[in-house]
């Protein structure tokens, strides 16, 4: 077989390339200590390899969570055990303050002022941030600052009830904050009691404000829960002279207060809770009155043939009786027939004496009631301004009473319903927050004025307080008792991660890490190989017919 020049040339950079990749490979190992340089090395270790760095790095993940969290909960758990404190020396001032024989009204307001300081504490510790300046009672709206005074000793919650939570492990995730709402507010009450607000769409300028109040008959307002009353201010112009003035209702819309004169800081007692509001309430505006007047009257006898008219307001609707011979008067009665037939009479007595007691007009009379309307020679009113409508009659329903009853009738246009002013909201509950059980202690003391009702009132006020705090202490202590159990499984967790490390690094270590003495054993005789080819080439490279002729 004939070798051409060429190909000796091939081979030879064939053969010592390859040695020299080889040595290469070799040097890139030792000097990185890695055995697989590239996937194509070893392909199985490799999807192994990469399978254990994904795993190394979660578990680092995980462990960086882990110390994060415990800074929380350990932030947390310094926090509860400040407020219990605070908790224990208010109890400790409301046994000093239960001493009504010796104190003067001057002791009481000297008390009050600690309580007040206690108090201010307790708001900064419940709106408590982190060292990223978030607040950690705040639930989800960590941004958000939790607990905001309207000033009127009232304390809202401006958070939610999320509890933010963080992956400890591949299987365990723990809570690393808790809901201020389920710590300071959701605290059980001794009694049934109530929380006051002003409604959020409340127009004056500045805003009206609503003290926290407290239950001075217990039994009255036990009959009210678990119902919840809603101030509403009425246009001036409701009552004579004019002057603001307020409504009271039940969550049923069930008038308990109305149109009771109102003056800025005086207390109101409705239902056994007192409670006050200050400043100038927005009042509204008063409604117009929708009115249908009658028109020509024509005399019907329906007395063969009866009839009816279906009058609607507000989307209630009453059919309205005819069933006499409705002449020009009544036999000397006030109103005249059409108006008596109605049930237009303004005396209900009117209807209870023969012929009316049983007649269809007691009956119509009822129904106009129902609807809160009135009817007089001028005709139809709703005084709420809620529009009325006056239909399904016949033609002879048109010809009494002037104006057209038949299919949709007539409808009045000129109602405007009343603009109400601002609302105040007395929200019954079961439950009170630790800030207002504070607020009402210190409210009560300033309110002792030497007199023995005042102060049988602070007594009252103070059996409650040491019950609430009470109670505060036990759902704090229960708290803390969690963010223990989490703390541990946090510890827990670590350990196991470090295992879970260990393991894994040791498992890398056995598929990527180099073997030096056997990588340097390779590297001489690689090395050697390459300088065999290359001495090789030379003495190949050397054979030649031309020197021989």
């Amino acid at each position: 077989m004939r070798v051409s020049t060429s190909q000796i040339y091939n081979i030879a950079n064939i053969g010592m390339s390859d040695a020299q990749a080889a040595v290469d490979q070799t040097n890139a190992q030792i000097s990185s200590g890695k055995r697989i340089l590239s996937p194509a090395d070893d392909p199985v270790a490799a999807t192994s390899i990469l399978t254990l760095n994904q795993e190394l790095s979660r578990t680092t993940q995980y462990n960086a969570n882990i110390s994060s969290a415990t800074n929380n909960l350990s932030l947390e758990d310094t926090t509860l055990q400040s407020v219990t404190s605070l908790m224990q020396r208010l109890k400790e001032l409301a046994i000093q303050a239960g001493s009504s024989a010796v104190l003067t009204p001057a002791d009481y307001k000297s008390i009050a002022a600690e309580v007040d300081s206690s108090l201010s504490q307790l708001t900064n510790l419940q709106n408590t941030r982190n060292a990223s300046g978030q607040y950690i009672f705040a639930g989800f709206q960590s941004q958000t600052q939790p607990f905001v005074s309207d000033g009127g000793g009232n304390f809202s919650y401006q958070g939610d009830e999320g509890q933010l939570r963080v992956q400890a492990s591949t299987t365990v995730t723990v809570a690393v904050s808790d809901s201020g709402k389920s710590l300071f507010m959701d605290i059980p009450s001794s009694n049934n009691t109530f929380n006051t607000k002003a409604s959020p769409t409340n127009k004056a300028t500045p805003p009206a404000i609503i003290s926290v109040g407290d239950v001075v008959d217990q039994t009255a307002f036990d009959k009210l829960y678990p119902s919840n009353m809603i101030v509403t201010f009425n246009a001036n112009s409701v009552v004579n002279p004019p002057s603001p003035n307020y409504t009271v209702t039940d969550s049923s819309g069930k008038i308990l207060a109305d149109k009771q004169v109102y003056m800025s800081g005086q207390d109101i007692v409705v239902n056994g809770a007192k409670f006050s509001i200050t400043g100038s309430p927005y009042s509204g505006v008063a409604a117009t009155p929708a009115t249908v007047p009658l028109g020509t009257f024509t005399p019907t006898d329906f007395s063969t043939t009866n009839g009816s008219i279906d009058v609607t307001v507000g989307g209630v609707t009453e059919t309205l009786k005819l069933d006499q011979n409705i002449t020009t008067n009544s036999g000397g009665n006030s109103l005249n027939d059409l108006l008596t037939q109605l049930g237009g009479a303004t005396d209900p007595t009117f209807y209870s004496t023969p012929p009316y007691d049983t007649s269809s007009a007691a009956a119509n009379y009822k129904k106009l009631q129902n609807l809160g309307i009135t009817l007089n020679a001028s005709g139809f009113s709703s005084p709420t301004g809620l529009n009325i409508t006056v239909k399904n009659g016949t033609a002879a329903t048109d010809a009494v009473t002037g104006i057209t009853t038949q299919s949709t009738g007539t409808t009045s246009a000129n109602g405007v319903l009343a603009q109400p002013g601002d609302k105040f909201i007395i929200e019954s509950t079961n439950k009170q927050g630790l800030l207002t059980t504070v607020s009402r202690f210190s409210a009560a003391m300033k309110n002792v004025d030497g007199t023995q009702a005042s102060k049988d009132a602070l007594s009252k006020v103070i059996s409650q307080t040491l019950a609430n705090l009470d109670n505060a202490v036990s759902n704090i202590s229960s708290a803390q008792s969690n963010v223990g159990a989490r703390q541990n499984m946090l510890d827990s967790s670590k350990q196991i991660n470090s295992d879970v490390q260990l393991s894994g690094q040791k498992v890398l270590s056995q598929l990527q890490d180099l073997d030096y003495a056997e990588a340097a054993t390779r590297l001489q005789m690689q090395s050697f190989v390459l300088s065999a080819a290359q001495q090789s080439f030379v003495k190949i490279s050397d054979l030649s017919l031309f020197k021989y002729m």
